[in-house]
């Protein structure tokens, strides 16, 4: 039996078994049908393929290209120049200093491209602020360091020393013993001196902010330390 069908129809029904020819003849039409949609297809494909190869591309080219640029935080020593903090003539600490943290304006040098804060990419000529940068700074409650180690000096027997630093029961003590026979008033001078007894209630002395200043170096889990070398 051989049967000759026209349409899409006729072919599907011979594909389900609804009609079973001993003989199949297909149209040249639909053949022409059938490989004009695999081209299609096929056309489909290829273009979604050069798509995400070039969608692909484009995303490497931009993380390369703001990967060159750093951020104006990154810089190193010598690519940027800070500006000298302004001084409380009272604390002679910086104005904005809070929690023993302040910040100063930071410009960096002429030519030098870098991304703000805000992730614009921008070129300095060496006068626009960049960004800020945090520098340590001390709480401050009024205790004067000149005025501490004078009055250890010349009234520390008296016990006037500890009575202004906040420790009136040792100002006492010191009062009643004659600065402890002398020996209490000569301790309490060293150690006012090198700063090392400051303000009761934790804060530290008013010293010049460009004076001799006490820096206490310690160690903790943060601290580096270079590994010492077999001999």
């Amino acid at each position: 039996m051989t049967k000759t069908f026209n349409n899409a129809i006729d072919f599907g029904r011979i594909l389900l078994g609804r009609d079973t020819p001993k003989c199949i003849v297909i149209p040249r039409d639909l053949v022409s049908v059938t490989m004009a949609s695999s081209r299609i297809r096929l056309l489909c494909l290829r273009s979604w393929m050069w798509i995400l190869l070039f969608y692909g591309v484009c995303s490497h080219v931009k993380e390369v290209l703001t990967e060159d640029v750093f951020s104006c935080e990154d810089l190193r020593l010598g690519q940027y120049l800070c500006n000298e903090p302004k001084i409380d003539e009272a604390t002679q600490e910086p104005e904005n200093c809070k929690d023993t943290t302040a910040w100063v304006e930071c410009l960096p040098a002429p030519n030098i491209s870098c991304r703000l804060s805000n992730g614009t990419e921008f070129r300095f000529s060496g006068k626009e602020v960049g960004f800020n940068k945090t520098i340590s700074c001390r709480n401050v409650s009024g205790y004067s360091y000149r005025v501490a180690v004078a009055l250890s000096l010349f009234l520390g027997w008296l016990g006037a020393d500890r009575f202004y630093l906040g420790y009136p029961a040792l100002g006492l003590l010191k009062f009643c013993t004659v600065g402890f026979c002398g020996i209490g008033t000569l301790i309490d001078f060293i150690l006012i001196a090198m700063q090392i007894v400051g303000p009761a209630d934790g804060s530290s002395y008013i010293v010049d902010y460009y004076g001799a200043r006490l820096t206490r170096l310690s160690i903790t889990n943060q601290t580096y330390r270079k590994p010492h070398l077999s001999l």
